[in-house]
């Protein structure tokens, strides 16, 4: 029986040089800098110059991931917490918010049912989004003229669960061996058909209309983490118009551009991209026992080799990724005026680690095999690799810092001056410190107690059906009876 995996916790690492050394040990090229740069000869304060996002030139180099947070209204409408964490995204000191929220185009393509809704009608709550956020940024910072707001635009596909926390009412792009059982797909009904997604690619233009009139910058077409029109990309075993061909599994971008065009709606347009993915994983029975999960390994997939349910997934090695057809979609985007490419990975419900480097496990999850900067590591380069054959018209945002922790910063500037990255996005970790990377360029020091340590509660409480938020280090959650709840959840699996 194999032994589980024994991490080298980052605050252990207590100099750059320490932190560069166990890099090294690993085999890794994550590098960092010794020292942060602050005010205007920093790096990460500088504008980007290479595109205009709806007049406007981004005024510096970190931007905000889109989060779900499982606490809008049941009718998909902002509630005060909603608004409570745009204020923070404000003051934050980040001028590409990308997306704010994950926005379902239709009531029926919601992940959970408190997420929100971009419809038409909603033009005014969700405009007072884009207001408080302005607001809290102006009267920190006193210029919003170069503050970027996008509204992430998404229907959650195969992880559909609109009317109830607890059960999956999945729609798909194609029936897949590992995935359908977990998700409680049965039926070839549940595949969207053609007409279904050419009535859903009109949601998208109304929806792109509707974030335009509420204020919105630009839109993020969301093609990442195993939702809907990522799925469509993997979906080589689909007939007809939207599958096969690369030409067919990306027609509905084309098209949802091309409609909002039509319609003579120029807002702007980014994607968020999972630009490879791997097969499923799942705890190693061998070494999951009560309380306890298992290190994570990938499920059996000998009966389904070679593997074609993926987007930049190798089809003979599905635990390994294959770029081709990333560098042929960057092409696509840019063809497409596509102006903003944020750049992620696999999935948060089938294999976090890839997505989301973690010490500690949300509990659907599983303990980390390996160390999890080997899967940091993993998206440095893969950004860096898609850069490298991009136009220089296309702004690049890189993912996964969150858990490099003290040496975020360090290695976010070294990047960023390299040019391995524009931009470096943050998600989890502007929960506990929203003004993680304002510190860093204004102190050159960070405040310990609140950088988040990647303890996924943040996951842990929407996957057992409660908001999402930083239980651990804001004291605004740790007020809240669901924290008491996510502690024996927790124990109870032993995340």
């Amino acid at each position: 029986m194999a032994e589980p995996f024994k991490i080298t916790r980052i605050p252990t690492l207590k100099t750059t040089e320490a932190f560069r050394s166990h890099v090294q040990s690993l085999g890794l090229d994550i590098r960092c800098d010794d020292n942060l740069e602050a005010g205007t000869a920093s790096p990460l304060t500088q504008p980007v110059n290479n595109v205009v996002i709806n007049g406007k030139t981004i005024g510096n180099r970190w931007a905000i991931h889109p989060m779900e947070g499982w606490d809008g209204t049941t009718e998909g409408q902002p509630t005060e917490e909603v608004v409570r964490r745009w204020h923070r995204f404000g003051v934050s000191g980040a001028k590409l918010i990308y997306g704010g929220e994950a926005m379902a185009v239709r009531p029926d393509g919601r992940a959970n049912t408190n997420q929100l809704i971009i419809q038409k009608g909603r033009e005014a709550s969700l405009g007072s989004l884009v207001h408080t956020l302005t607001k809290a940024h102006d009267e920190r910072y006193g210029n919003t003229d170069d503050l970027v707001i996008g509204f992430q635009l998404t229907h959650s596909g195969r992880f559909c669960r609109p009317n109830d926390k607890t059960r999956w009412e999945s729609r798909i792009a194609y029936r897949h061996p590992i995935l359908d059982k977990k998700f409680n797909v049965t039926s070839d009904d549940q595949i969207l058909s053609d007409q279904d997604v050419r009535d859903l690619i009109v949601k998208y233009v109304e929806a792109a209309q509707v974030a335009r009139d509420a204020g919105a910058d630009f839109v993020d077409i969301k093609h990442c983490h195993g939702y809907l029109l990522h799925e469509f990309l993997g979906a080589f075993t689909r007939p007809g118009d939207f599958g096969g061909s690369f030409e067919n599994r990306t027609r509905i971008l084309r098209e949802i551009i091309e409609g909002i065009r039509s319609t003579g709606n120029n807002i702007d347009i980014g994607v968020r991209l999972s630009a490879f993915d791997f097969v499923p994983f799942r705890p190693d029975p061998e070494l999951s026992k009560p309380g306890k999960l298992g290190p994570g390994i990938p499920e059996s997939h000998d009966h389904c080799m070679p593997y074609r349910y993926g987007f930049g997934v190798n089809p003979d090695h599905p635990e390994a990724y294959d770029l081709t057809e990333a560098f042929q979609f960057i092409e696509l985007c840019a063809s497409l005026g596509v102006k903003i490419l944020n750049v992620s990975a696999g999935s948060p419900y089938y294999n976090p680690h890839i997505q989301r480097p973690a010490a500690y496990p949300p509990s659907d999850g599983y303990q980390p095999a390996h160390d999890p900067l080997i899967d940091v590591d993993r998206q440095i380069q893969v950004v860096r690799q898609i850069k490298s054959k991009a136009p220089a018209s296309m702004v690049f945002v890189g993912t996964a810092y969150s858990y490099l922790q003290e040496y975020l910063p360090h290695v976010a500037q070294h990047n960023v001056r390299e040019g391995w990255t524009d931009m470096v996005g943050l998600g989890r970790m502007t929960l506990s410190y929203p003004d993680i990377l304002a510190d860093a360029t204004t102190k050159g020091t960070l405040i310990p107690k609140m950088i988040c340590r990647t303890f996924s509660d943040c996951t842990t409480a929407p996957r057992n059906g409660m908001i999402s938020g930083c239980y651990p280090l804001d004291e605004h959650y740790k007020t809240k009876p669901e924290f008491t709840q996510l502690k024996t959840i927790k124990k109870s699996v032993g995340s």
